[in-house]
């Protein structure tokens, strides 16, 4: 948390543990005026965004056929990626490959939701599995730098797999379940630094891992985002930005048609992600990633802001079960308890304090803004 007095935004519920918060004189804050003023005005779930879907989804369909698929999406177990798969099917009659990366950290429900979706719906799955033991001295080596983002060795595997995998096989298309409805508020950068940076990934790991990357899947802002886009002409379609999303109401619909099972939170899907979000970000760092889900949530009609605060009022993990979370974390990861609870006690650091590919994303978030190919304020 930061020394600044603390203030919490009077239209959703972020705050100063986001230390690059601005607020305006009625103590709004800046993820707020960001939505209102650039996002919401260009995000259309009716005709109009219906008719812009129809049009990828026929380019979607002619560079697929003759083909077993016409794309790939990439798939969790989670409800925006599930809930996708349903739309991607059923509504948009597309031929997707259900592509999943195993990292080594899936719930037993994950596991359960995907098969429940992949079988009812008549789709391949395609699942990559990362090598374990490199996977675990990556992991390991975040825990020592001291860097709240411990997560993007996990999330960097899922990206990398996928554009790898698009690269090696010409797939022109990519499906992702990212989407305003319950993402338009973003994570500070502070709190979940860029996953796909390869130069901070790499850096970190050279100075507290211990064995070679040989197998670990990587990738960069370059090669993805200008390489395979401008190059190769790999295309990431986001469809239910076009399409009306209710987080409650199309859970409901994968429990009633499919048995899905729910979650307590989003992003639980991974035993990891669960004890990272839940438990080791807001306890050691102060940052409560609920506060993003639920100003989401807000800012989107689908939660008022006296229930979010009623809910953060609670940890976000089971007082129950946080020690047998914490024993079985540090016991996967091949070390006993006390050694991950010295890296919790350990002085926190950023991604300041390590080589990083900032200035570039900075940059380049910069020339797509100016050119109106992303929406979403500053961050």
């Amino acid at each position: 948390m930061s020394d600044r007095t603390y203030q919490i935004c009077t239209n959703c519920v972020m705050d100063t543990s986001d230390s690059m918060i601005v607020f305006d004189d009625d103590g709004v804050c800046d993820h707020c005026i960001g939505y209102y003023g650039d996002i919401q005005p260009n995000w259309h779930t009716d005709e109009r965004g219906q008719k812009a879907l129809e049009r990828t989804v026929e380019k979607i369909k002619k560079a697929g056929r003759g083909k077993d698929f016409d794309c790939i999406m990439g798939v969790s177990g989670g409800i925006d990626s599930s809930y996708l798969t349903y739309v991607a099917k059923e509504k948009l009659g597309l031929k997707p490959l259900v592509f999943h990366v195993d990292a080594g950290w899936n719930s037993q429900i994950a596991v359960n939701n995907i098969e429940r979706l992949v079988d009812n719906l008549g789709l391949d799955l395609y699942t990559e599995v990362i090598d374990w033991e490199e996977m675990k001295d990556l992991q390991l080596a975040y825990f020592k730098s001291g860097v709240p983002h411990i997560d993007v060795p996990q999330d960097h595997a899922f990206f990398a797999t996928m554009y790898n995998f698009a690269s090696k096989y010409k797939i022109k298309y990519i499906l992702t379940g990212a989407n305003y409805s319950t993402e338009c508020v973003r994570n500070p950068i502070e709190w979940m630094y860029y996953q796909s940076d390869s130069i901070q990934l790499k850096d970190i790991h050279r100075q507290f891992g211990q064995r070679q990357l040989s197998n670990f899947p990587l990738t960069s802002i370059l090669w993805h985002k200008v390489y395979l886009r401008y190059i190769r002409g790999i295309t990431v379609v986001s469809p239910l930005n076009y399409v009306p999303y209710i987080k409650e109401d199309a859970m409901q619909l994968l429990v009633d048609r499919f048995g899905w099972q729910r979650y307590p939170q989003k992003h639980f899907e991974s035993r990891f992600t669960k004890f990272y979000e839940s438990y080791w970000l807001p306890e050691k760092f102060g940052f409560d990633t609920r506060r993003v889900q639920f100003s989401s949530l807000i800012l989107t009609g689908q939660m008022t802001r006296d229930e979010a605060m009623e809910e953060l009022l609670a940890p976000a993990y089971d007082e129950e079960n946080i020690r047998h979370e914490f024993e079985y974390v540090a016991t996967k990861l091949g070390i006993s308890a006390e050694e991950l609870q010295g890296y919790m006690d350990e002085p926190n650091k950023t991604y300041k304090d390590y080589k990083s590919q900032e200035s570039i994303y900075r940059w380049g978030a910069k020339v797509m803004r100016a050119l109106g190919l992303v929406r979403g304020g500053k961050r």
